[in-house]
Formats: C-alpha cells, structure tokens, sequence
C-alpha cells in the first residue's frame, strides 16, 4: 500500500521529534563493525546505464573503513524522495555513526501550483511555506522542509548528514565559462539546511557545485564538453568519476567545514582542481 506524503513526512517528523540522546543509548550495542555512507540523490548520482552514470558510482575506490550504499534515484527531487518512502527507509536503515549525503536540485524547481505539476516541483522559499499541487491538491513543502526533516530523522538515529550541493550543468556548454555567476538557488538551500541544523552537531556542508566548477574551470572548454555525450546535465561515466574526485576533494580541504567523512578518505586521492 503506498501511503499519502502526509503521513509520510509526518513520519519522519515523528523520528525526528524522538529524543536523540535516548535512541543512541539505545542503538550503540547496534553500531556497525564498519559504518556506512548512504547516497541519496538523483541520476547525477545514481547508478544509470549506457553511456551516462551518475559520481555516486566512483565514491567507493576514493574512500576507505567503509561501506558506501547508493540509495540515488534517476529523476528524483527532495519532494519525490519523500514522498515515494526513500528517505524514510535511510531513516530505518542508519546507525549510529553512519553517514547520510543528501544532494538534490537538478529536479526541484519548477511550480506546484501548475495542473501539469510533475511531482518533483518544491514549493518556492527556504521555511515553512505550503503550496498546493494544481494537479493532485497534495500539500508540497519548501526543498528545506523536505530534507531538514529527513535529516532530522537520521539524526536522530545516531547518524550524520552531509548536505551536498548539486552538481552544476555544463559550464561550457556555450564555448565559454559559464561559472562565475550566481549558482542556481538550491545550492544555497542546502548550504542553508546545513546551517538550521548546526546546533545537532551532526550536520555539515560540502558545496559540490563549486568544486565540479572549478574543475571544469581547469579542465577547459574541449575536455569539459567531451564528459557531456548525451545533454548538459549528465556526464559520462569518465565525467562522473571526475565529479567524484571532485567531492572528495571539497571534502578534503573543508572549505565549509569539516565533516564526517573526512577521516574516511583514502590517501592518495587526486586533486582535479
């Protein structure tokens, strides 16, 4: 039976509100040998098919003392992951000690309010604010809503969050440098999440974005444009084993932060920008 997204974000609201401290005392003779970092994102971080794959794949060779899971979905937004159960069952799977990435936006803009609403569209702002699908009369919260709440959740079980940024389309796609601009909004929307939840001590920042810029940045115009066979989003296997070295290495240096992962990078790792 598929449940509403009212109950499930009610759900995970639910996990959320129960008393962290209890829940580790709890789960601690549960952790895990080795912890696990759970990937949830869409096809830029999914395993895909063909000529396209998403970086999520080329994490594992890049980190060490533990499991990665790739828990990404093609065509996924923070909206849809809620509300087909995906964040709720990392919910149910984490430990203590284990590490959620959370990188949305590729599939979040758009309006709700539309009788052609896809299902992905967040409702615009960063707080509380509440749309209504024009479509379907479904309640769609703000992208902040959606992974906060997740967040919250995992949190409660012991776990740590990263809010990473999406990745940016092809920023050469024109024969110039699109990168020096303002990034697309949802970047500062999870910069912004990692910031609600600061006080946890169990959430942090890694702009993926910024990084895979400025690799592509170094790389130029012809080397960029040949990672991008398909269209301007999803890069090819060799491009998306770049975007993971990318993240590494934004993890590496903690330009936002440190975060959880840092001690699980493998040494040796290269620097592509």
């Amino acid at each position: 039976m598929r449940l509403s997204s009212t109950t499930l974000i009610a759900g995970l609201a639910a996990a959320a509100s129960v008393d962290a401290r209890s829940v580790n005392v709890e789960n601690n003779l549960d952790k895990r040998a080795t912890p696990t970092v759970y990937l949830a994102g869409d096809s830029t971080t999914a395993k895909t098919s063909g000529l396209l794959m998403g970086w999520g794949e080329y994490l594992p060779p890049l980190l060490t003392g533990i499991t990665v899971i790739n828990k990404a979905i093609s065509g996924r937004s923070a909206r849809s992951y809620t509300n087909e159960g995906r964040f709720a069952e990392i919910a149910n799977l984490v430990k203590p000690d284990d590490i959620v990435v959370i990188e949305f936006g590729h599939n979040d803009g758009g309006s709700p309010n539309s009788a052609s609403d896809n299902g992905r569209s967040d409702c615009p702002g960063t707080g509380s604010e509440v749309c209504i699908s024009g479509k379907t009369g479904e309640k769609v919260y703000t992208f902040n809503y959606y992974v906060e709440t997740a967040a919250k959740a995992i949190i409660a079980k012991g776990a740590s969050v990263i809010f990473s940024s999406q990745t940016p389309n092809n920023l050469w796609e024109g024969g110039s440098y699109g990168g020096y601009g303002t990034p697309v909004r949802f970047v500062g929307y999870a910069s912004l999440a990692a910031r609600n939840l600061a006080g946890t001590g169990k959430a942090s920042f890694v702009d993926h974005y910024q990084a895979v810029a400025n690799m592509y940045l170094k790389l130029g115009n012809t080397k960029t444009n040949s990672l991008y066979t398909s269209d301007h989003t999803h890069t090819s296997p060799e491009g998306a084993d770049l975007v993971a070295k990318a993240f590494a290495q934004a993890v590496k240096l903690a330009w936002n932060g440190t975060t959880p992962l840092q001690r699980y990078l493998r040494a040796g790792n290269p620097s592509v920008f």
